[in-house]
This record gives C-alpha cells, sequence and structure tokens, in this order.
C-alpha cells in the first residue's frame, strides 16, 4: 500500500486539470499576443480562465493576474502596497509571526528598505487575535497581511473581522490563500480582501501558475518588467496550457467544497483521534478552526526526519512542516510561535489527507505512526532520560 498524505506540498493533478490542458500542448499553441487565429484563441482561453477563477472567489474577471505560483504573487501583492502606500507617507505593514516565507522574507526585505514591520503573535492554537491586528491599525499603515489558513498546523484565521476593520480605515489587506482556495469557502467580496495570493498546485492544477486578485482601485507594480502582458502588470508570454488547467481545476475544486468537507473533516477528526493516543503528544494548532484536511503532531523523544524516512518505508508519504524549508535544520518557525520548544518542534509531523483518502488509510497510517514513535523511542537517548526522570517531559 502506498499513501500519499503530504497534499499540503503538492496535489495529484486532477483529470479534468490534465485534459483542459492538453489542446493548448497540442493544437491551440499560439501565442496569445500574435493577431492571427491561432494566437487570439490561446487569448480567449486565457479571458475564459480568467472569468472562471474570478467566479470561483467573488472576483470579476478584471480582478485576476495570472502569476507563477503563489510566491510570486505575494512578493507582487506585498510590494505594491508598500510602494504605492510610501508614496502617501505611509510606511507601517502588519502581519503575523506564522505567515509562508514567502511573505516573511519579503517583509525582511522590506524593512532594510525603510518600512516597519510589525509581527504579531499568535494563540498556542495558531491562530492570531483580530482585535491585535485593529489595535495597531493606524494613520502610518499601508498594509496588512494575513494568510487565510496555515501551510503546516492548518488553522483558519479570522480573515472577514480584520477585512472589515482595514477596509473601514481604508487600509490594503492581503492575504495568502495558497493553502485556503479551492479547500474551503473563500469569497474575497465577502471577506474584504484586497489582494489575495494563490497557486494551482495546491488544488489539483499543474505546478508553475498561481493568480494574484487585486481589488478595483488597488494600484498593482510590476515585479517583472517586459511585455504588456496581463493588462501590462506582469510581463512575459503567458502559460496558456497552465491557466487553462489552472481554472479547470480550481471549478472543479469549488464546486465539490461541500462534499470534500464533510468526509476529510470525518478522517482528519479520526487520524487526530488515533494519533492522540501515543503518550506524550500534542496536536498542533486548533481542533475545529483548521483546514478539513490538516494534522499537524509533535511527539516529544524523537527526531522528526527519522519519522518521516521510516514512514516512506513503510509506503506513507508525509512532512514535517513545510515543503519549502524541508533542507533547513532549524525547527518549524510556526511550532516556536505557538509554545513549542526546539525539542519538541523537532518532532513534529504533518499528515495532509486528500480527497481520495479512507478510512482504511487512516487506521493503516494511525497504526504506522504508532509503530515509528514506540521504535525510535526504543533507542533514543533523549526518551530514556525522560523515562528515567532525569529530564521533564514538556507534553
Amino acid at each position: 500500500m502506498r499513501i500519499y498524505a503530504d497534499n499540503a506540498a503538492t496535489t495529484k493533478m486532477s483529470k479534468a486539470a490534465i485534459e483542459a490542458m492538453m489542446p493548448y500542448i497540442t493544437d491551440i499553441f499560439g501565442n496569445p499576443s500574435s493577431l492571427y487565429s491561432e494566437g487570439q484563441r490561446a487569448k480567449e482561453a486565457i479571458e475564459n480562465a480568467r472569468e472562471t477563477v474570478g467566479r470561483c472567489i467573488g472576483a470579476s474577471p478584471k480582478e485576476i493576474y495570472f502569476t507563477s505560483g503563489g510566491s510570486e504573487a505575494d512578493n507582487q501583492a506585498l510590494r505594491s502596497a508598500v510602494y504605492e502606500g510610501k508614496i502617501k507617507g505611509k510606511t507601517k505593514i502588519i502581519t503575523d509571526t506564522i505567515e509562508h516565507h514567502a511573505v516573511l522574507h519579503t517583509l525582511k526585505k522590506l524593512e532594510k528598505e525603510g518600512f516597519e514591520v510589525v509581527y504579531l503573535p499568535v494563540g498556542k492554537n495558531g491562530i492570531v487575535n483580530a482585535d491585535d491586528v485593529i489595535n495597531e491599525l493606524d494613520d502610518k499603515t499601508c498594509l496588512v497581511t494575513v494568510m487565510y489558513a496555515n501551510n503546516e498546523i492548518g488553522t483558519v484565521q479570522p480573515i472577514r473581522k480584520i477585512g472589515e476593520a482595514c477596509r473601514r480605515r481604508n487600509i490594503v489587506f492581503h492575504t495568502d490563500a495558497v493553502q485556503a482556495v479551492g479547500h474551503i469557502p473563500v469569497n474575497v467580496t465577502a471577506d474584504n480582501v484586497d489582494m489575495l495570493s494563490a497557486s494551482a498546485h495546491k488544488f489539483h492544477g499543474p505546478k508553475g501558475v498561481g493568480f494574484l486578485y487585486v481589488r478595483k482601485g488597488v494600484r498593482l507594480h510590476n515585479l517583472i518588467e517586459g511585455g504588456a502582458q496581463e493588462r501590462g502588470k506582469r510581463a512575459g508570454t503567458e502559460n496558456v496550457p497552465g491557466i487553462v488547467s489552472a481554472a479547470a481545476a480550481l471549478e472543479e475544486a469549488v464546486s465539490d467544497i461541500d462534499k470534500n468537507t464533510e468526509k476529510l473533516t470525518h478522517l482528519r477528526d479520526r487520524l487526530i483521534k488515533g494519533l492522540s493516543e501515543i503518550p506524550h503528544s500534542a496536536l498542533n494548532g486548533d481542533l475545529k478552526e483548521r483546514l478539513p484536511s490538516n494534522v499537524n503532531f509533535c511527539f516529544e523523544g524523537i527526531e522528526g526526519e527519522s519519522l518521516l524516512l521510516l514512514l516512506d518505508d513503510k509506503g506513507i508519504s508525509a512532512s514535517s512542516g513545510s515543503a519549502c524549508t524541508s533542507g533547513s535544520l532549524d525547527p518549524s518557525h510556526v511550532l516556536l510561535a505557538i509554545g513549542r520548544p526546539h525539542d519538541v518542534a523537532h518532532g513534529s509531523l504533518r499528515l495532509t489527507l486528500g480527497e481520495n483518502a479512507t478510512e482504511e488509510e487512516v487506521d493503516y497510517i494511525v497504526s504506522a505512526v504508532k509503530e515509528v514513535v514506540s521504535y525510535l523511542r526504543g533507542f533514543s537517548p533523549v526518551w530514556r532520560d525522560l523515562c528515567a526522570g532525569k529530564s521533564k517531559f514538556l507534553l
């Protein structure tokens, strides 16, 4: 048995996404900027995709800009908002400590350019307090950026309340919704979002394509200069097959959200219940305010890397956190932010289920994790010291 349980890192392309892209690889291969028929057919496909994506998130087609993925969308959104704010004398940015590195690293660079960044803490449940954000808003604030759902621990943030407050103060509000779009209902109008980033490979579309929603009236600054593509805001020949495929994948994902949410929530809670039976373990993130597919645990006395390798031997693909930092030896900044000690944070496991997951697979995962954790603790000097009373248990 082979079980893929790392859908937060990337998803398998859906049949609908593959079928949608194929004609634009084989037959309709023209450059959308060309005036002849092959190019115009490609251009029409992009505009149809733009309309589909807009409809799926409650936006106008003209508010959708296609990018290479979530990281590019995050970068363009943040830089656009702060550079526009600087023109008006506003240089304060508000965010939280568990954002994706595409946001955090960009903000660190902006700090070097003279912008002030306020990093708000999150609670032990991994959720930022909306009132903390609201209390920081002032006349110098040019941007608030809070992710819709966390990529590691799956916590869903109070986006709508934050958006309402920012709209009242006429402050740009951006959300990295890479983990949310296609998995939970997202409506940019109802949520009062000004900018939103998404990536197709998180909702069964292809890698290398995403989109940025920009509310009408919010000025977008160029990140990539060159041609006049994307209404002059994102230069470079469009990835037509990817864009068409992304739209098809998102349309399918959104149409199945209610059914998938019900199924995945049941499987998620079954998995949480099973893993909670392991002594000195702890669920990371809120029990209820989390993505339907996300389960993240810490197990005291083990190293996450060993856990992943042994689970792989048992046919289970999982992760210890963000795929974007898988080469780092440092513990997750998200787990540290919710108060997990370094030693405990190193023993983390993230499991993100797909829509085709079954109870049988969940039960197998639980059994395998229990076996591997017990095995690793069996020759761990850290665990031996804990059991001997030389060190105190933290979980």
